[in-house]
């Protein structure tokens, strides 16, 4: 995984290009001849509500995954912002904020431009290098009937790899969703491979919490988490059907993202489910 310690990279990209927009606001007022610093507050205060109103989107969007666990709402983390929803908000506020003083707006919109720019070209930067350094590893595990078993076996379908454990509180907390949603999308292969842990701990869990996982895989040297270079659990990774990295998520995941996430990169196997439904 891609960061800066324990920082994710994307986390300081987003720093930057919200610095880069504020400043590029400031330098356009000053420059029109408005000494103000209101342009870089008004910025500021858009991309607030921005993120609101793209959160709140995406909510609403997956309602009926979010219903099933409300808690799950206050995981900010998860990915779950509809950035559309976010720009048009944040464009809104800055026209209703500026209906009064013109000379604000064209460059508290210059700024945003920037910003979201340089956001969307270093992310799909970023995100091209991880996929080109990251593939499905084949590492040798064991399954819970004491079988061996290659993860680069498991190619010709898409593959959902959860790295967890049990003494790990958000791992615990997503195991339900990754149970449900595994059974909604039986054409991609959900593997839970446990992190140092040995069989007899993770049956009793698994006992213990009543869940029904398929495809649990026992990695007692966590192998695979150096391969990933995954910097802590639970993260999960999202492969194609040729093991190529297509997604990656630190930290507890969510229903809504865990679904949003297969139906952008597996659409084809996301819209055969819908149609089976």
């Amino acid at each position: 995984m891609i960061s800066v310690g324990p920082i994710p990279v994307y986390v300081i990209l987003l720093a930057i290009c919200l610095l880069l927009a504020w400043g590029v606001a400031r330098i356009l007022v000053v420059r029109s001849g408005t000494q103000s610093k209101a342009a870089g507050g008004l910025l500021l205060d858009a991309a607030f509500w921005g993120f609101v109103a793209a959160r709140l989107a995406y909510l609403i969007q997956w309602r009926e995954e979010y219903a099933q666990a409300p808690m799950s709402i206050i995981v900010i983390g998860d990915g779950g912002y509809l950035w559309w929803a976010g720009l048009l908000a944040a464009i809104l506020y800055v026209f209703w904020k500026t209906r009064h003083t013109h000379c604000l707006r064209l460059p508290v919109l210059s700024g945003m431009v920037v910003g979201v720019l340089i956001w969307f070209s270093a992310s799909h930067a970023l995100l091209v290098m991880q996929r080109s350094t990251t593939a499905l590893p084949d590492v040798q595990l064991s399954n819970l009937g004491h079988e061996p078993v290659s993860l680069s076996s498991y190619t010709g379908k898409p593959i959902v790899l959860n790295l967890w454990a049990s003494w790990c509180p958000p791992c615990r907390r997503e195991m339900p969703a990754f149970e449900q949603v595994a059974a909604q999308f039986p054409d991609t292969v959900f593997l839970m491979v446990n992190q140092g842990e040995s069989r007899a701990s993770i049956q009793q869990f698994l006992a213990a919490e009543n869940l029904d996982l398929q495809h649990v895989l026992l990695d007692p040297s966590s192998s695979t988490m150096r391969e990933v270079r995954a910097r802590g659990l639970p993260t999960t990774l999202f492969f194609d059907a040729q093991g190529q990295l297509r997604d990656v998520h630190m930290g507890e995941i969510t229903m809504a993202a865990l679904k949003s996430k297969l139906s952008k990169h597996f659409a084809q196997v996301a819209n055969d489910v819908s149609k089976q439904e």
